[in-house]
């Protein structure tokens, strides 16, 4: 009888292709890493490539606490169309000769756009209105509103613009751009107000997340490179990149994973959440500081 390989823990950081959805990915990883336990933190459109982080085995109870707060992407975003999803997998609803837009038109309506801003996310999206996801809404021909919610955009830089001719023939341009932004942000939705504030309308044609959190895409596989060799971050390496550290002592490990609330150092109040490693530098919990102690939020010693 042949055995079944131990798959280790830890996070799997993959380089997405266009046209998978982010739980496709993760089906594919389930056959590659021949176990069912396998997660993902935060989703990217199907037409989108570049980072998900994905976890395996003990790692998806890692996955719900990690701060990928802050994520970058590289993006085209084409001025003089607007689409129904406001990226180019839905339809065109308009299109309006964009040749004129000056630069400075185009810089002032970035301008605009970064920092803190309220943002309405697209109606082709999986957030829920009363329960029912939007994009289902969309799809039955639903009015409806969805309010918009605060993100940060901190750094929004538009490196290249190209004069092209959209298969309608409408003058076009395409802007080559990099967004920094907080978790939850819309870039299709930045690309359609740019283009509603530049009265062309806009939509995003390519889209690549280079990072998500502290994680980068030179750590990232594609899935062919993962089916040869499985590489996986260890548990350990992947929270000590996350998370502050707090290396604790023989004793204090064992009071730990016996369930004692462990006194907590002042250098961790007011750091959120903590990563604690025995004196072997394994790793044993994510804790955060509660009345001067330390809550555990998920044991994996």
């Amino acid at each position: 009888m042949t055995q079944k390989p131990n798959t280790p823990d830890g996070l799997v950081i993959v380089d997405k292709p266009s046209g998978f959805t982010s739980h496709d990915v993760v089906a594919k990883m389930r056959g590659i890493a021949r176990t069912r336990r396998v997660g993902h933190a935060g989703t990217l459109d199907p037409m989108a490539t570049g980072v998900l982080v994905l976890g395996v085995e003990k790692a998806t109870k890692l996955l719900g606490h990690l701060a990928l707060t802050e994520k970058e992407y590289l993006g085209t975003i084409r001025l003089g169309q607007n689409t129904l999803t406001d990226d180019a997998e839905g339809d065109i609803t308009s299109s309006t000769d964009a040749s004129g837009v000056e630069r400075d038109a185009i810089d002032a309506g970035v301008a605009k756009l970064t920092g803190a801003i309220m943002q309405v996310p697209s109606k082709v999206s999986a957030i829920k209105i009363d329960g029912v996801r939007s994009y289902k809404r969309a799809r039955e021909g639903e009015e409806f509103e969805i309010p918009a919610r605060p993100v940060t955009i901190s750094s929004f830089a538009v490196y290249d613009i190209r004069d092209a001719v959209a298969e309608d023939g409408t003058p076009v341009l395409d802007l080559v751009v990099s967004v920094v932004c907080s978790s939850g942000t819309y870039i299709r939705a930045i690309a359609r107000d740019l283009g509603a504030d530049l009265g062309v309308g806009g939509h995003l044609t390519a889209l690549r997340r280079t990072r998500v959190g502290p994680y980068k895409l030179d750590s990232a596989r594609t899935l062919d490179q993962l089916q040869e060799e499985l590489t996986v971050m260890p548990i350990a390496d992947a929270a000590a990149a996350a998370f502050p550290r707090w290396d604790v002592d023989t004793k204090r490990t064992r009071l730990l994973l016996n369930g004692v609330r462990l006194d907590m150092p002042d250098e961790y109040t007011g750091k959120g959440t903590v990563a604690v490693f025995d004196p072997e530098g394994q790793f044993l919990a994510l804790v955060e500081e509660q009345k001067g102690k330390a809550k555990s939020l998920a044991v994996f010693g």
